[in-house]
């Protein structure tokens, strides 16, 4: 329903499997019809015809929105929405993270905790589709994606641009809530397996770990980064309208 409510997103079209026209369906054919101005933007197709619009074993209730990508935002455009954000201004930077599911999960978590973008590398990072954007609950549509060619040049143009740049990484010596990372910053976490590559490393002005106490102490990658966030937006007055 997100992408209905997005003036940013383009869609195509609403399909609704036969027999299955309930209130969830009627509700987003009536905001695609607003959206477009259409009287009847809902289709019904069968079953093998809207089962071929969807991913194998994708759960379903019976009714799906085909849109167009939304337009790319690049780091320039995060550079110039951090130059206008009263308070602390976060974005995070995954370093081969591949599964939709865990980006998705970092959107959502990002959107929670008002993160202004998530920055991933074009090689190895899944491409927006629906599992993924299931996983964002919506978040795809409010916090912004961006992919870059270089993820080291990225960071050093987030430095430029004001950034302090943090790995996440279990054998930092330091925590992340040790840390004073000042208004702006870059939270940088790699894939669970390798974890950060060296150079990227290198890049960040810091290392820090989350005090984590079991045995096992990494935690998965979508997991670390709504703790993370949390963290960083801890002190933060709270301006959510109850």
């Amino acid at each position: 329903m997100s992408a209905l409510g997005n003036p940013a997103r383009r869609w195509r079209r609403l399909v609704v499997l036969a027999g299955q026209e309930n209130e969830a369906a009627s509700l987003a054919g009536a905001a695609a019809a607003e959206r477009r101005g259409d009287s009847d933007p809902v289709q019904i197709i069968d079953r093998a015809a809207f089962e071929r619009l969807l991913p194998a074993g994708a759960v379903h209730q019976g009714w799906a929105i085909e849109v167009e990508p939304l337009p790319e935002t690049d780091v320039d455009d995060v550079l110039r929405a951090a130059a206008v954000t009263e308070g602390r201004s976060v974005v995070l930077v995954l370093d081969q993270v591949s599964d939709p599911q865990n980006v998705g999960a970092i959107l959502r978590s990002a959107a929670a905790f008002g993160a202004s973008a998530v920055i991933l590398g074009v090689h190895g990072a899944p491409p927006a589709t629906g599992a993924l954007a299931k996983a964002a609950s919506g978040a795809l549509d409010t916090v912004p994606l961006v992919r870059v060619v270089n993820l080291a040049r990225t960071l050093d143009r987030l430095k430029e641009g004001g950034f302090w740049c943090c790995g996440l990484d279990e054998t930092a010596v330091e925590s992340l809530a040790s840390l004073d990372l000042g208004a702006r910053v870059a939270l940088v976490l790699g894939s669970e397996g390798a974890g950060l590559r060296r150079l990227l490393r290198e890049r960040c002005d810091y290392l820090a770990r989350l005090p984590t106490r079991a045995e096992l102490p990494s935690l998965n990658v979508s997991n670390a980064a709504a703790v993370a966030l949390y963290e960083l937006v801890r002190g933060e007055p709270d301006t959510t309208q109850r």
